[in-house]
């Protein structure tokens, strides 16, 4: 865990001092490894314990089941072994698809909801699975309490880079994505570049990821070695994504990452994404722009970005014909 920082979110959102030091912590650990842990988070262990109780029951079911809520052109429902590619990495040539299964959420909107009656990307209702007690339950809770305490930390990272609203106010009406992902062990002697999870970046804002205590989950170092993080009992791993990166005028980074699993065990995690809405323009932010520089990174869209990345990587996503 050496390389790998550890940052105490306790009094987060108690008072000014609390949060100044939290985002004070956060800016130097995402500046200089853009992976850490976050500990004395607000998130109820217990509530983690049925998620992953959850997940498992889930990715027990017969294969007909999870496949009768495939992945749709909104991207909820089921992602069969093999059916991602991360072939956009700029980190390695990927041509072997990732070895995991996953079941995918995002904010659950209804037919009268703004967003699905402007047609707007990846806007819908979740998939879920039928004869499966307290699963959708306990996802929507788990969702719900991962989107607060996402709006809280990025609030005060917004706060350390001196935004003026423009930053908080993307995550009035976000983009979430909560997945239950399953990893079956690998062969010792399979390939080096057969991967639980190819090497890549997130392409979002920020990743706070629980995991199981069997590891597999590597970054990389900015001096270009490849750092284990270690399962920590009661810590989330939080990581920013490439749109957060952007943000900040590169300051903070968007770290690759990988997943192998030689452990001989069956890995289980839950990352859950807090992003912006997807007409939202990213561009470096006024205040992490030098005077007289010019920015580092040109504006672009979210949801175009969104559909390009997700067009290439998922077979669900791929234009018909």
């Amino acid at each position: 865990m050496s390389d790998i920082p550890v940052i105490d979110l306790s009094g987060l959102g108690d008072s000014a001092a609390a949060d100044n030091q939290i985002s004070q912590d956060l800016l130097d650990a995402y500046s200089e490894v853009g992976f850490g842990y976050v500990i004395n988070h607000p998130v109820s262990p217990d509530l983690l314990a049925a998620v992953f109780e959850q997940s498992r029951k889930f990715h027990d079911l017969p294969l007909a089941r999870k496949l009768a809520i495939k992945l749709d052109t909104s991207h909820r429902g089921y992602i069969p072994f093999k059916a991602s590619t991360d072939v956009n990495s700029s980190l390695e040539k990927v041509t072997k698809p990732n070895l995991s299964e996953s079941f995918m959420m995002m904010r659950d909107l209804g037919p009268a909801h703004v967003d699905v009656i402007a047609g707007e990307y990846l806007s819908g209702p979740n998939q879920w699975p039928a004869d499966l007690p307290g699963f959708q339950e306990t996802m929507l809770e788990y969702h719900d309490a991962m989107s607060a305490f996402g709006r809280s930390l990025i609030g005060v990272i917004a706060t350390g880079l001196g935004d003026d609203g423009q930053l908080a106010e993307s995550f009035d009406s976000p983009t979430t994505w909560l997945r239950l992902l399953h990893y079956p062990p690998q062969e010792p002697a399979a390939p080096a570049d057969e991967y639980g999870s190819a090497p890549h970046r997130d392409f979002g804002a920020i990743t706070l990821l629980a995991q199981d205590d069997v590891g597999g989950l590597s970054v990389k170092t900015t001096d270009g070695r490849w750092a284990d993080v270690t399962p920590m009992p009661g810590a989330f791993v939080l990581n920013v994504g490439d749109m957060l990166s952007r943000w900040s005028n590169g300051r903070l980074l968007s770290t690759p990452h990988r997943v192998t699993n030689r452990s001989g065990r069956e890995r289980y995690s839950v990352p859950f994404f807090f992003d912006p809405h997807v007409r939202t323009v990213i561009a470096p932010l006024t205040s992490c722009v030098p005077p007289g520089q010019t920015p580092a990174f040109p504006p672009l869209v979210f949801g175009d970005f969104l559909r390009a990345e997700l067009e290439s990587a998922y077979l669900a996503h791929q234009p018909a014909g």
